[in-house]
């Protein structure tokens, strides 16, 4: 199930659905446990916390200062 339920496209209709929440007639729709097996989020946790480390101790000097300076120029060259 989606993270987020789907709102209505019509203007009309979802400011219907949103008075309907903000008064009480009607619920938000939530999937039970996220939609997420458990198993799975500890294990892609379990990785991701060790993943930048391990690739930082692999890198030389070298090679992570160019990777600094490829993502400091992407930074800079946003145009907000």
């Amino acid at each position: 199930m989606a993270k987020n339920p789907k709102r209505p496209r019509d203007a009309n209709q979802l400011a219907k659905r949103i008075v309907d929440l903000t008064t009480g007639d009607a619920k938000e729709e939530q999937s039970e446990g996220g939609g997420k097996d458990a198993a799975a989020v500890a294990l892609g946790r379990k990785g991701g916390l060790k993943g930048g480390k391990s690739r930082a101790d692999r890198l030389t000097p070298e090679q992570r200062s160019e990777i600094a300076r490829i993502a400091a120029e992407a930074r800079w060259k946003k145009d907000d």
